[in-house]
């Protein structure tokens, strides 16, 4: 009789603490939507629409790399009654020898017999040419006239000219046809198993200026 009547009592304290969890989960979720900070991760909105511009074949065969440094002291006189501006630049650059294998056609590949063929190269040329601005800057600047800027790229398009010019006298093209072939002939070798002769092709004389 005690345990009934003890359970009697407890009955309407459990019932108690039952609605009480109860009402506790609905008020909290009601709670958590109500307070913009609670439980919200970062919010990140993308926007972006990229476009193909352009497509283009890509054939060339880069085959060697010059790099140069050099001092660069660019001058330049804007009036005869004002000192000349100066600039001086510490420069490096590179330039890149190529062969365009997209100028190759199907009659400078020739097949001699079973054991040999003949393959007439583009010629080499020099493809790319630049100062690398991360290995450059700007050692002084002299009456410039509040136009370092405009002396200072200006000095910088003379540099990478020079660049071209040093590529062209190291002998850039002649070391890209010596590359070509130490990297063709084995390549052609494996593929066609015949013996490879390299060659370039004909180069057709400019016509001159009309009488």
């Amino acid at each position: 009789m005690n345990l009934i009547r003890l359970i009697r009592r407890l009955l309407p304290l459990l019932f108690l603490v039952g609605l009480g969890w109860l009402l506790w989960s609905k008020v909290s979720s009601a709670l958590r939507d109500l307070n913009p900070l609670a439980g919200a991760g970062p919010q990140v909105t993308v926007t972006h629409n990229t476009v193909l511009t352009q497509v283009e074949a890509l054939g060339r065969l880069e085959l060697v790399r010059y790099r140069f440094k050099d001092v660069v002291e660019y001058k330049r006189r804007a009036y005869r009654f004002l000192p000349e501006s100066k600039v001086a630049l510490v420069v490096g650059g590179e330039a890149v020898g190529c062969i365009d294998l997209r100028k190759l056609k199907p009659q400078d590949v020739v097949l001699e017999g079973d054991s040999v063929v003949r393959v007439a190269l583009p010629p080499p040329e020099l493809c790319s040419f630049q100062v690398n601005h991360n290995q450059s800057h700007v050692f002084s600047t002299e009456n410039a006239l509040f136009q370092d800027a405009e002396l200072i790229d200006e000095g910088y398009k003379y540099a990478e000219a020079q660049v071209r010019n040093a590529a062209l006298q190291s002998g850039i093209l002649a070391e890209t046809q010596r590359n070509a072939e130490q990297i063709l002939v084995p390549m052609l070798r494996s593929l066609t198993g015949r013996r490879v002769i390299l060659g370039q092709q004909m180069r057709l004389p400019k016509p001159g200026p009309k009488q």
